[in-house]
């Protein structure tokens, strides 16, 4: 019979490796189908439809060179994000019969993934897209909605991440 404290440490590992397959699904989905994603960096740096009375529009940016280089790191991003919580799955998975202490010490690589994710999707595309491009604001290139939903995601997972690990 499994402990609690064992479920729980389950329950992390689980979490993680559902975060790091989210991540590589989503730089896999941006790399073999580069351009469906590029369209929408492009038309959010170039707020073509944000509002068309806004007097913020001095903020657009019209580079194709600028449009691949914002999507090519946010690319970047998310693979880095993904490698690290794939390898955060697999050393949580391998210490998790070890004593409490090893088993949190194992956490870093989840971590620094998750971390890269709040990178992403809340500085990135909450504050830069979001608040400086006014993303909001369009009714087609608008992703704060899913944007919302992965930081809840990726928060939720770093509180569990940091609840007391009990020895088993």
């Amino acid at each position: 019979m499994y402990t609690t404290a064992f479920l729980l440490r389950l329950a992390k590992v689980i979490a993680v490796s559902a975060i790091g397959l989210m991540a590589f699904l989503v730089a896999f989905g941006n790399i073999t189908d580069y351009y469906s994603n590029y369209q929408f960096v492009s038309h959010v740096l170039k707020m073509d439809t944000t509002f068309p009375e806004s007097h913020i529009h001095y903020r657009s940016i019209n580079n194709i060179y600028f449009f691949h280089a914002s999507y090519i790191l946010i690319i970047i991003l998310e693979s880095a994000m993904a490698f690290c919580c794939i390898k955060g799955t697999w050393l949580l998975f391998e210490n998790l019969k070890s004593g409490a202490a090893k088993f949190h010490s194992s956490k870093n690589w989840a971590v620094a993934g998750i971390v890269i994710g709040i990178i992403i999707w809340i500085a990135g595309f909450e504050v830069i897209g979001g608040e400086w491009f006014a993303m909001w604001q369009s009714a087609i290139w608008n992703g704060l909605g899913a944007a919302e939903r992965i930081v809840g995601l990726l928060l939720l997972v770093l509180l569990l991440l940091h609840l007391k690990d009990d020895e088993i």
